[in-house]
């Protein structure tokens, strides 16, 4: 026991770390000899990177053979060798840069959410370029010939199909915000939404993935106009406003357009609000005043009953098995194309691209077409070894709302394993190649 009297005034007990008696506070103390609770810690090097970052997209014949060997996803037997979503998410994951990659992209990538939305980013990217082509071309026209109101009416349903096909991206794009279904444990605030929001983390995660879904789109519809898939994708999910990619690229495309571009290709469920109120486009989608088929919004998850031609086609691109893609006449994009027709890193092989200039020209009457007039040139459709997308038409009758919705749940294809597995521990490899 020490003095009061002791020089500086601090007298008190200290026997195994239990208390002190501080004479300064004339307070007991009370010192823990407990190991401090474990905090979860968030390591982020850097701020979340977003068009600045680079795939490799140079891979030579021995990185293609080692590929090929370690990560390619292997058929089972029985199993139609066609070209899947997991095939294009491999090819993305192998050339994506290690800065950008988590465990946690690795394991949300590998989640039927997730899948769906891919293939809805996909099915609507590849609808975009195609009618941005076409409006180019009605634009460049009009120095020749005179509007007609059948030119409305056509543009009124180029319109309402990229609507719709933004709102299959939108219901995804939801139970990812709000941490539904399989994305519960992704939520910023924990799994039971209690936790302090992990701000900085959801940030970086939604900018990888997003990142990444842009580079899976491009790969899926054959490594043809980067940069507007891009910015279109940018501009749905940040709205004109926090368009980073266009504040760098400064392209200017949508003051460029013409005004029947503009309401055909951006929609007319736009809101222009102050910046703290500004919603993206998916979700203005989503409230938007507009006759919607709400069976829509369960495609893939809850299973619909009496769905008429245009709801099936959008459930077998979103959601449905990719060996029956080209069966029904369902495009999206080089899915459920034979795998044999590309090379390692899914590159359409010569003939590949022969066989498919020979088929388009005789079923598409704009396979040639140019790009939109702000973009300039374009080679969506100059090499495209894939077909147009045709959406079925909607239906003319009105909309028939059952006394109670739906609630079977739809059978849900579940993700690879095996390759979300090889994606971990190469990663780990990677990261810590001296262990």
């Amino acid at each position: 026991m020490a003095d009061d009297d002791d020089e500086g005034g601090f007298g008190g007990l200290y026997e195994d770390g239990h208390w002190i008696w501080d004479d300064i506070s004339k307070s007991l103390v009370f010192v823990s000899d407990l190991p401090p609770k474990p905090v979860e810690a968030i390591q982020i090097l850097a701020k979340a990177p977003t068009g600045t970052v680079e795939f490799r997209d140079d891979v030579d014949l021995i990185e293609q053979i080692r590929f090929r060997r370690r990560y390619q996803r292997k058929l089972k037997p029985g199993q139609e060798d066609v070209i899947t979503v997991q095939d294009v998410k491999d090819i993305a994951l192998y050339t994506a840069p290690v800065q950008i990659m988590s465990p946690l992209l690795i394991n949300m990538l590998h989640l039927p959410t997730t899948e769906r939305f891919i293939r809805a980013l996909i099915l609507y990217s590849a609808y975009y370029l195609q009618i941005a082509d076409e409006m180019a071309n009605r634009i460049m026209e009009l120095e020749k010939k005179i509007r007609t109101p059948d030119c409305d009416i056509l543009e009124h349903e180029f319109r309402d199909n990229l609507a719709d096909l933004r709102l299959l991206v939108a219901k995804e794009y939801s139970v990812m915000l709000i941490g539904g279904s399989d994305m519960r444990k992704f939520h910023h605030m924990g799994p039971a939404k209690k936790r302090r929001s992990l701000s900085d983390k959801d940030a970086r995660l939604f900018e990888t993935l997003l990142r990444m879904c842009v580079q899976i789109v491009w790969l899926a519809l054959g490594r043809k106009s980067f940069n507007q898939i891009e910015l279109e994708t940018n501009r749905i999910f940040k709205s004109e406003i926090f368009n980073a990619v266009e504040h760098t690229l400064k392209t200017g495309y949508i003051n460029n357009m013409a005004k029947e571009e503009r309401v055909v290709l951006l929609g007319h469920c736009l809101r222009y609000d102050k910046k703290l109120n500004t919603r993206s486009p998916l979700m203005n989608e989503v409230f938007c005043h507009r006759p919607i088929d709400y069976r829509m919004m369960g495609l893939g998850v809850i299973k619909v009953q009496q769905m008429s031609p245009r709801l099936h086609y959008m459930l077998q691109a979103v959601a449905g098995p990719e060996e029956k893609l080209s069966e029904l006449g369902v495009v999206v994009g080089i899915l459920g194309m034979p795998r044999s027709a590309f090379d390692t890193m899914l590159r359409p092989l010569p003939t590949a691209v022969e066989k498919s200039k020979a088929s388009m020209s005789s079923t598409s009457g704009h396979s040639s077409s140019k790009s939109t007039a702000s973009m300039g040139k374009s080679t969506t459709a100059a090499h495209k070894v894939y077909p147009d997308v045709v959406l079925p038409r909607k239906e003319t009758r009105e909309l028939f709302y059952p006394p109670s919705f739906p609630d079977e749940p739809e059978k849900i294809r579940p993700c690879s394993e095996t390759q979300r597995r090889r994606w971990q521990n190469r990663l780990m490899k990677l990261l810590h190649p001296h262990r």
